[in-house]
């Protein structure tokens, strides 16, 4: 591990480092994005709104599984470089656990509560079926999907961010062959589609377990695991920013679903739907960067090796200026032909897509900042500080965005509310990447920021 997280990281090897990991988020939000294109293009625009409707519970998922994970993760890192390496060990073991038991009671409560899940998340009459379809089977598989989770983060603490890509990929191959296996000639809607996904959660899931106990070169192994809720909690209170992002990005497509249901319909929930795919791609390149390099800073951090935490800081910014560049430039020359993945060209559904694309995706520009601060104050154990840049940027400026511009503005409102969110959460994170700076040694002194 030591020659791992140890050694000296330019910019080649960070981008090295962080590659895998960068990957491996863009192929999760694939998982999402070829459900949502095999289910629109199979069985129509009303199931993709009914898969939709049921998202905000997957991110409420995700924000308990990824806040242990992350949170973990950075307690586990530090210990590793702090020489700690049996305590670090018995953190990991002990945080799995945790995961697996959570994921086990979301299948159970899920199941016997599905169909009021599905009504409280405002589901309309035709919708009620593909949804609830759709969302027992999701919950089915929720162990898988909680240990999924937790082994896409600990693969990179490990030192194994290429083992964590390689069985993210078969996961996310077994999904597409699958989805058009259960949708198509088997005719199996959205319950073909969550069954898909599914089974793509086991493949990460039952591949960390095998590695965790039986690998020979693997730093962390499995121990009998001992409670310790300190750990727990400092877990928690650590990766409470991502636990906020995903609770957030829950109750902003609630909003976006319910705003847009009264604007257009199932139409306006699809097309909102549509456009959160492309978010998905953003953020999994600036999750995938910012969670892929976490480990080296909290082991930098550990280490006490502030030179090269200046490096990894400027390199972080520098990346972060070009992938956002090059990323918005392809995705704009190429959105019209996109669209038609999910719908055909001229349809309803295809023009309110492209008209609110315009506008939101000004947001795609200036995200990666707010992700990136975030994701490093949490790697510097400062749950707090990454709390604040996450919760004011995907939660309080996004949803009062949603709630009041369309009383302004009307449906352009709906589209304006999160470039306007993520502008003020990019200040949030000037204002504590500049307050910070001494207190972590991220800039040298002479510089000017």
């Amino acid at each position: 591990m030591d020659n791992t997280l140890g050694k000296k990281f330019t910019l080649g090897s960070l981008l090295s480092f962080a590659a895998p990991n960068i990957i491996m988020m863009v192929v999760l939000s694939m998982y999402i994005i070829v459900d949502g294109m095999f289910v629109s293009r199979l069985t129509g625009t009303l199931a993709l709104s009914a898969v939709n409707m049921f998202y905000p519970v997957i991110c409420f998922e995700m924000a308990v599984a990824i806040m242990i994970a992350t949170g973990g993760s950075a307690i586990v890192a530090r210990k590793l470089g702090e020489g700690k390496q049996k305590e670090a060990q018995n953190h990991l073991s002990f945080l799995i656990v945790v995961e697996l038991a959570i994921g086990i009671a979301a299948a159970l409560l899920g199941n016997l509560f599905a169909g009021r899940i599905i009504s409280l998340l405002g589901a309309s009459q035709a919708q009620m079926g593909m949804c609830l379809a759709y969302a027992r089977i999701i919950f089915a598989f929720a162990p898988a999907f909680f240990l999924q989770t937790a082994f896409q983060t600990f693969f990179v603490t490990a030192g194994k961010p290429s083992l964590g890509l390689a069985v993210t990929v078969l996961g996310g191959i077994a999904n597409m062959v699958l989805d058009y296996v259960f949708m198509a000639p088997m005719q199996m809607g959205t319950a073909g589609a969550a069954a898909a996904t599914g089974i793509g959660y086991c493949i990460p899931a039952v591949s960390g377990m095998v590695f965790f106990l039986a690998a020979d070169d693997n730093p962390l192994p499995f121990r009998m695991p001992k409670p310790d809720w300190k750990v727990l909690f400092d877990a928690c209170l650590n990766g409470s920013s991502e636990m906020v992002t995903n609770l957030a990005n829950a109750v902003t497509t609630f909003l976006f679903n319910y705003t847009l249901m009264q604007f257009h319909g199932e139409n306006g929930v699809a097309s909102i739907t549509i456009i959160l795919y492309f978010q998905y791609l953003f953020t999994a390149l600036y999750f995938g960067y910012s969670n892929g390099i976490a480990p080296i800073v909290s082991f930098k951090y550990g280490n006490q090796d502030h030179e090269q935490l200046q490096g990894l800081f400027k390199n972080s910014i520098l990346f972060l200026i070009i992938s956002s560049l090059l990323a918005n430039t392809l995705i704009h020359l190429n959105v019209s032909k996109a669209l038609t993945i999910f719908t055909p060209k001229g349809s309803s559904v295809y023009q309110i897509t492209l008209h609110g694309f315009s506008i939101y995706s000004i947001a795609f520009i200036i995200m990666g900042l707010g992700i990136f601060a975030s994701a490093m104050f949490t790697a510097f154990s400062d749950g707090k500080t990454s709390a604040i840049i996450s919760f004011s940027r995907t939660f309080i400026f996004i949803a009062g965005a949603v709630l009041i511009l369309p009383g302004i503005l009307g449906e352009t409102g709906v589209w304006m509310a999160v470039p306007i969110a993520e502008g003020l959460g990019f200040l949030v994170a000037v204002y504590y990447l500049v307050k910070k700076r001494n207190q972590f040694h991220y800039v040298s002194e002479s510089c000017g920021l």
